[in-house]
């Protein structure tokens, strides 16, 4: 679908500055291969872990190819593992605050931070919108549509604590950055794909990233 069309109806995807660009690749990679549309909110911190973890400078005048190099890395660092395709993703810049995801009139499906730093819980949490991406989540929550905080910090102090029970009492659905290893994980990718795979599973977007429980003892030891 053409990012110009007016029938178009995005995830927006935050990614903020904690540490986990690898798990917001692979939800962009797999809304992407779902067919859903992406409006994408990079964080300033963010900018800095994505150049820290990748080597890949995020810029706004080259935001497409740099996203393209970004998503083709594996989770190991390795460029070239993956081919995605961008062109229904569209950008916004942080700071932008008159830009389309800052109105509840702008129609979106929901939003998912990936990851979500602990600066960006309470940022959401308090409703500061101090830049693009808060105020993204501030208004997907006031509009009743699905928000996905995938937050990735460890140990989590009490302020934390209750900064995310505050966004579960406003119809967040809080979803840790946990892997599992019952899937059979034998490579880090595979640990990445999982909490992928949970976060496309809260925003009901159909996904084939990890082996599904299917309540067998063993069974992720054995080849299907």
């Amino acid at each position: 679908m053409n990012p110009g069309d007016t029938q178009r109806r995005p995830w927006i995807v935050g990614v903020s500055g904690a540490s986990g660009t690898p798990y917001a690749a692979a939800v962009l990679r797999a809304l992407l291969a779902a067919g859903e549309s992406v409006d994408l909110v990079v964080s300033r911190a963010s900018r800095l872990t994505l150049l820290d973890e990748t080597g890949i400078a995020f810029r706004d005048a080259h935001w497409r190819d740099d996203l393209r190099h970004w998503l083709g890395r594996g989770a190991d660092g390795k460029p070239g593992v993956f081919d995605a395709d961008v062109s229904d993703v569209r950008y916004w810049a942080a700071g932008d605050l008159a830009a389309g995801p800052s109105s509840g009139s702008y129609a979106t499906k929901g939003m998912l931070i990936v990851p979500a730093s602990t600066a960006c819980v309470a940022g959401v949490a308090l409703g500061l919108s101090k830049d693009l991406l808060q105020r993204s989540a501030s208004v997907t929550l006031k509009e009743g549509r699905r928000l996905v905080v995938c937050v990735r910090e460890t140990p989590l102090n009490g302020q934390t604590l209750k900064h995310l029970v505050s966004l579960d009492e406003a119809g967040a659905i809080v979803l840790p950055a946990s892997p599992a290893f019952y899937a059979g994980a034998t490579h880090i990718q595979d640990l990445v794909d999982f909490v992928a795979g949970r976060v496309l599973d809260a925003a009901r977007v159909p996904h084939e990233l990890y082996r599904r429980w299917k309540g067998e003892l063993g069974g992720a030891s054995r080849a299907e």
